[in-house]
């Protein structure tokens, strides 16, 4: 499934013949998608924007399903059906952090490698690992070709964003010589030990082990440093902190300061303007937020900075980014 990664006339031929092959399947009698209208235009695109062969394509979708389950777990994701309470027993659990030590202890040489050359903890870079996967174990078990048509073609809300995957995962297919019909991940086409979708592996995934293969679906020592390369590709600060909870004082409203969207409004300075009781050592210029979460033990008050920020890139979800950062915390 995996490939060498070569620049020469010669591999890039190579590539196409097995890219090809590849594609030339048995087709069953009972076409699915290659007779869906969106399909056909899709298809019209890729050999004209990417001059793929209409009968390798024609040949993918043909075997394509239509998988009624992702459609219903995309409606209902845990991010928007739990409170924080509900979401942490999840991630946040005793066998998580027994094998997340584990996965710490086998890849210490890799992980700390990571952190000297992309600056991430290596506590973060397993917690991603820990909470996408449980490190490995649970990669996901949909075709990512199902998954992907399925919500190109019959989730309108967000069509277009996987659409868009799903021309980004033939022509990953197309550059590594993945069988496109053999991948598997989650409901939302995300792959490997880090989930990550198609046009993130084709961006942000790194051969760290330099054996000349881009492997995050079964490697994990590229997944720990395509981990890392993401969080820097989206501008992660080195040695700066994450989240803090504070106790607030029941003299001062917090509540107009507090944000519900993802991205930070206000700077460490501003809140120490409006009396919010902040840790020491935190510079005035950091970018910084207000948010409350509901947790086991009632209604806790949270300061979050930058980097918080960061990990919901990974996931745009504040209680994604906090299971993260507290299994982070968990696992040093």
């Amino acid at each position: 499934m995996r490939s060498k990664l070569m620049s020469s006339k010669a591999r890039s031929s190579l590539l196409a013949m097995l890219f090809s092959a590849n594609f030339l399947l048995p087709v069953p009698a009972l076409a699915d998608y290659s007779q869906n209208d969106k399909t056909k235009v899709f298809i019209a695109e890729m050999v004209k924007k990417h001059q793929f062969k209409q009968a390798d394509l024609e040949a993918v979708f043909s075997e394509a399903e239509k998988k009624d389950s992702i459609l219903k777990a995309i409606a209902r994701p845990a991010e928007k059906r739990l409170e924080w309470s509900g979401y942490r027993k999840i991630f946040i659990t005793k066998d998580r952090i027994s094998k997340g030590k584990l996965f710490l202890e086998k890849f210490k040489n890799d992980l700390l490698r990571a952190e000297k050359t992309y600056g991430v903890p290596v506590e973060i870079i397993a917690a991603i690992i820990g909470v996408e996967t449980r490190y490995g174990e649970n990669k996901g078990s949909y075709r990512v070709i199902d998954a992907l048509a399925t919500l190109a073609f019959d989730y309108p809300p967000r069509g277009k964003f996987f659409k868009s995957e799903l021309e980004h995962v033939l022509l990953l297919s197309k550059e590594q010589g993945f069988k496109p019909l053999e991948l598997t991940g989650s409901y939302a086409g995300a792959m490997g030990y880090g989930q990550f979708i198609p046009s993130s592996y084709r961006s942000y995934a790194v051969d760290f082990d330099n054996d000349g293969v881009v492997d995050i679906l079964n490697n994990p020592i590229d997944a720990i440093g395509s981990v890392a390369n993401y969080f820097v590709k989206h501008k992660w600060h080195s040695n700066e902190k994450v989240a803090f909870q504070l106790n607030p004082s029941d003299k001062v409203d917090h509540s107009s300061l507090i944000n519900k969207k993802l991205k930070p409004n206000y700077t460490v300075r501003d809140l120490r303007a409006a009396n919010v009781l902040l840790p020491e050592g935190l510079s005035d210029a950091q970018a910084a937020k207000l948010q409350k979460l509901n947790g086991k033990l009632g209604e806790e008050l949270w300061l979050t900075l930058h980097n918080f920020y960061v990990i919901t890139r990974y996931n745009h979800s504040h209680l994604y980014a906090m299971a993260v950062f507290q299994l982070s915390e968990e696992l040093k």
